[in-house]
């Protein structure tokens, strides 16, 4: 009765936890988004500003073409930066390491699977003794 009293507490405890950083971070959703509308708003004045300073040396629509030809460059860097998709190492290690354990995990089941039929055909206690034994070899033999 303890133990499904304790997991009851452990389950409150766990849709308070989430319900607050849920709204943690709702919060903080609303706030970036309210942060990106301003700085959008900051960027489109400084493109007037530096259409407005262009404008001195060359006439209004060259000034917001080299404008738009230096937003266009910058974009175009950006994507192809973001266009480079390789995985970095930690990911590959990673990869590498779920791969291993999903192949592990298989041997295990076909183990398991196989030691079943084992099991019902030899009997419990003398699968016991089987196992005992094997145990007791490998703990005497790493003892050397």
């Amino acid at each position: 009765m303890r133990s499904f009293h304790l997991a009851r507490i452990a389950a409150q405890a766990e849709v308070l936890y989430l319900r607050c950083l849920v709204q943690r971070q709702g919060l903080r959703v609303i706030l970036a988004a309210a942060a990106t509308v301003f700085l959008l708003a900051f960027l489109a004045v400084l493109h007037v500003a530096a259409v407005f300073e262009l404008s001195v040396y060359v006439t209004p629509i060259q000034a917001m073409l080299l404008v738009a030809g230096v937003d266009m460059l910058i974009g175009v860097v950006l994507a192809l930066f973001a266009a480079r998709d390789r995985p970095s190492r930690l990911e590959q290690e990673a990869l590498a390491v779920r791969e291993t354990a999903g192949q592990q995990l298989a041997q295990a089941a076909r183990l398991t699977s196989l030691a079943a039929p084992l099991l019902r055909m030899i009997g419990t206690r003398k699968a016991y003794g089987i196992a005992l034994a094997a145990l007791t070899a490998r703990y005497l033999s790493g003892r050397r």
